[in-house]
């Protein structure tokens, strides 16, 4: 098995409490095989910190906006305050003309990420796939998000299973109503 998300590896890391898979994190900018090899995506660090200083000076006094620095990528969060989605999308989109090509705008759920452009869950998954213990088996992808599209875009070129939790549109050809759902079908 081999996880795919959108949050640090070293976040992933804490969660699993000890466990070291494989994973992918920062949407595959960051990625740890099977062999515990880890690799990071190479772009301009500097117009990233850049970036985090426009957004940490845009956003200082709005309550419920939260800037995250993940190394590899920012993460804008307004789930706390679901009135200023806008304002968070225009926000960072007003920095793509200055952080140029190599970056790119990623939305999400309640969230509006700047990443390194080339690199998405679908793309981890199939580097993933071209890899043992992975290579020659059907990949399975379950996720919740809009960032997940990717992921089940690749698994369903490569004939794999692919499960979107929750409502919304989607391109995966399953669908579970809920997180509970997907514990209870893992259990069986």
């Amino acid at each position: 098995m081999a996880l795919i998300s959108g949050r640090a590896l070293a976040d992933i890391d804490d969660l699993l409490d000890g466990v070291r898979l494989p994973v992918a994190g920062q949407h595959g900018t960051e990625r740890r095989d099977a062999r515990g090899r880890v690799s990071h995506h190479d772009f301009p660090h500097a117009r990233l910190d850049w970036a985090h200083a426009r957004l940490a000076e845009a956003i200082a006094g709005r309550a419920g906006l939260l800037l995250e620095h993940k190394g590899l990528s920012l993460a804008l969060h307004y789930r706390r305050a679901p009135r200023l989605g806008g304002y968070a999308h225009r926000l960072v989109g007003s920095l793509a003309p200055t952080l140029g090509a190599e970056f790119c705008i990623q939305p999400g759920k309640r969230i509006v990420e700047v990443k390194p452009a080339g690199k998405d869950k679908g793309v981890a998954l199939v580097e993933f796939m071209a890899e043992e213990p992975f290579r020659g088996r059907t990949p399975v992808f379950v996720g919740d998000d809009l960032t997940d599209e990717y992921g089940f875009e690749a698994v369903n070129r490569l004939s794999g299973h692919s499960i979107k939790v929750g409502a919304g549109r989607t391109v995966a050809r399953w669908r579970l109503p809920h997180v509970r759902a997907v514990r209870e079908w893992l259990a069986s």
